[in-house]
């Protein structure tokens, strides 16, 4: 990953080539164009990054026939800085556009298309299509599961989409069907403390906490903490969410007196990290604090928690 003064730089090199360059050169002129629209997107200059690849696919569409496989990357790219912006509707048409090209040329299982449909299939999600969405990432799974192992990570990565989806339309069951699977391959697939099985572990908590299993909700959470506490400093602003998921299951089984003790932890590092001070993280630990003081009849102390989330978010 390039910083942003690299970028520059990279911005720097390649302007004046392409101020100077002759335009019947037209691959040189498309090239350059090309990678400034990828240095304007990765600085989140996106109306920028727009313009420059705007002017390769207008120089392309000039000289190349309109299923060549340069296109589809042009579009992909063009597509990919839509989505950025919130623009779906731009976002799927030149999605499409990519997707045609490639049908045209490939053949149904290229795992390409594996990329391409799950890409579809999360703006589908974002637009809130969600039947449309599960039947994308279900194309997706099957050409993957035609040229990966079964337990392969990317797997897992397909399961999750399927149980976020299913997650927003609020099926339970099927979120907790699709977690669980991902979960097993990632637990052969990866080691015992890589990040991923954080959000794994997370996940599992979070379905089982919303369906009433709070032992088992209790024991992702945990896993989570555990694995984030062996990488991570005691005081490391992450730890923020995974320790107010483990006190909100204790502050449900009115376990105010553990919840309590793990809610200061959480503010300890909420008041000793500056980049927390204003944060959701440190809103949702002062609120749960006054609740949980609330619940014990610690009325004042509660009061006192309730103006400092107040403060905290005028």
């Amino acid at each position: 990953m390039l910083t942003i003064d690299q970028y520059n730089q990279t911005e720097e090199i390649i302007k004046p080539q392409i101020n100077a360059n002759d335009e019947t050169n037209w691959r040189k002129h498309a090239h350059l164009n090309h990678q400034l629209g990828y240095v304007y997107s990765e600085k989140d200059d996106y109306q920028t990054a727009i313009s420059h690849y705007e002017k390769t696919l207008k120089t392309e569409l000039n000289f190349l026939s309109s299923d060549d496989p340069t296109l589809a990357l042009t579009y992909n790219n063009i597509a990919g800085v839509y989505a950025s912006l919130g623009n779906f509707t731009s976002a799927f048409s030149f999605y499409q556009k990519s997707l045609e090209i490639r049908q045209k040329i490939l053949p149904p299982s290229h795992p390409d298309f594996r990329i391409i449909y799950n890409t579809i299939g999360r703006l589908h999600q974002d637009m809130g299509d969600y039947s449309t969405a599960i039947e994308t990432y279900q194309r997706a799974l099957d050409i993957q599961e035609k040229y990966l192992p079964s337990k392969h990570p990317d797997s897992a990565t397909s399961y999750s989409n399927f149980g976020s989806i299913y997650s927003v339309m609020g099926d339970k069951s099927k979120v907790l069907e699709y977690y669980q699977k991902a979960f097993e391959i990632q637990e052969c697939s990866l080691p015992t403390k890589h990040p991923d099985l954080v959000t794994a572990y997370n996940d599992l908590g979070t379905i089982y906490s919303s369906m009433e299993n709070k032992q088992k909700a209790l024991s992702s959470y945990e896993k989570s903490f555990e694995i984030n506490l062996a990488c991570l400093p005691a005081n490391h602003p992450s730890l923020v969410t995974t320790y107010n998921n483990i006190d909100s299951v204790h502050q449900s089984m009115h376990d105010y007196k553990t919840a309590l003790s793990l809610y200061e932890k959480t503010y300890e590092i909420c008041k000793n990290n500056s980049q927390l001070i204003q944060s959701d993280e440190t809103s949702t630990t002062y609120n749960e604090i006054e609740s949980t003081y609330y619940s014990m009849k610690d009325y004042s102390t509660a009061l006192s928690f309730f103006e400092k989330s107040t403060r905290n978010t005028s």
